[in-house]
């Protein structure tokens, strides 16, 4: 516990500055909190304050120069690429004060992804009330590919992505929610709407699939939204969401295999979805985020995605869209989360350093 203590979230000032290229020169980068263990996504509350999820199961709240562990998470399974995962704060949390979580979750033998609820009083450091709402069907084995992502539609429902937990197949079968991206009410059940709401024998909460492990999630200007996900060797893509459609996996691909066998019947099939983008070497996509415009009217609407392999920021840009730009320094090392602050400035979270960082001018 000590060393715990000692090394994590130092942040009453910057605790250092670095620079990363932007439109129009070098844009500086604080250091805004050191010393996390398997940082895995983080969000803004309206205080000011900033919660950081590692993966290991621990939540951590950073306010000025004060850090605090939040108690309160309740069991989650800490499994392969599993653990805590993605943390929501609702608009409307300053009157609930309700957090939604994604998770790794026990299932007999297996695991798999998980949605839950927690609350955190006005004032307090632990949470209350955790409680699991919804966990995709049983049968996945192995601690690959859970997803998950987090995002609030304009309605107020929740999108959750979820990865195909290394069943490939699993990602075409909509008897199981495996490779989907979920559509959700605020309690955790199938949101009234969904593509395929009485179709006998489908998990009613997905709204679209053929997805391999998204990992990353947001909306644009207009709501809509697009996802970011890991392909094999090669193809990882950013898709375009449409309720019901089939994005592919693993009948299309513009990756291969592993092994650099062929996937599936090539790069594109009727009735499957084809990316918006694609990288080819893959980078290992893991956050995603669509830029407003406010601080760097220059980079309005475009699509800023964290590296896990080579550890940099991809901007992508235009009608098609195209990578316009790489935003790498030591900062950005196994980038695994990056969002818009209330102020504009571009906030992202390093698995690789164990540090949050911020860039504004």
């Amino acid at each position: 516990m000590i060393r715990i203590l000692i090394a994590i979230l130092l942040i009453a000032s910057p605790l250092s500055a670095q620079t990363l290229e932007g439109p129009n020169g070098p844009i500086p980068v604080s250091t805004m909190a050191t010393g996390l263990e398997g940082p895995w996504s983080f969000g803004f509350l309206p205080d000011g304050s900033v919660l950081i999820t590692e993966k290991a199961g621990r939540l951590w709240r950073v306010q000025d120069d004060k850090r605090s562990q939040v108690g309160g998470v309740g069991p989650v399974a800490v499994v392969g690429q599993g653990g805590l995962l993605d943390v929501l704060v609702p608009r409307d949390f300053a009157q609930t004060r309700q957090l939604y979580f994604t998770h790794a979750v026990a299932q007999g033998a297996g695991a798999g992804t998980a949605l839950a609820t927690a609350q955190l009083p006005a004032g307090a450091d632990t949470l209350t009330d955790w409680r699991m709402i919804y966990q995709i069907a049983e049968g996945s084995r192995g601690g690959q590919h859970f997803g998950s992502r987090l995002v609030e539609a304009p309605d107020g429902t929740i999108f959750m992505t979820v990865g195909e937990r290394g069943d490939r197949t699993a990602a075409q079968d909509l008897a199981r929610e495996n490779g989907s991206v979920l559509r959700l009410t605020r309690a955790g059940t199938p949101a009234p709407g969904n593509p395929f709401e009485g179709t006998t024998g489908a998990r009613t909460a997905i709204w679209s699939y053929g997805h391999r492990n998204p990992q990353g999630a947001a909306l644009d200007a207009t709501g809509q939204l697009y996802v970011s996900e890991h392909g094999a060797r090669g193809g990882d893509e950013v898709n375009r969401i449409s309720a019901g459609a089939n994005y592919g996996w693993p009948v299309i691909s513009y990756g291969r295999h592993y092994s650099g066998a062929r996937i599936g019947v090539g790069t594109s099939k009727p009735g499957m979805e084809q990316p918006e983008f694609y990288w080819d070497p893959s980078i290992a996509p893991s956050g995603l985020m669509i830029y407003s415009g406010s601080l760097w009217p220059e980079w309005k609407g475009d699509f800023f995605v964290g590296s896990l392999k080579f550890g940099f920021i991809s901007r992508l840009s235009g009608d098609p869209m195209r990578e316009a730009q790489r935003l790498e320094g030591p900062e950005t090392e196994r980038l695994r989360d990056i969002r818009e602050g209330p102020d504009g400035a571009i906030w992202f979270l390093s698995e690789g350093q164990g540090a949050l960082y911020r860039m504004a001018p």
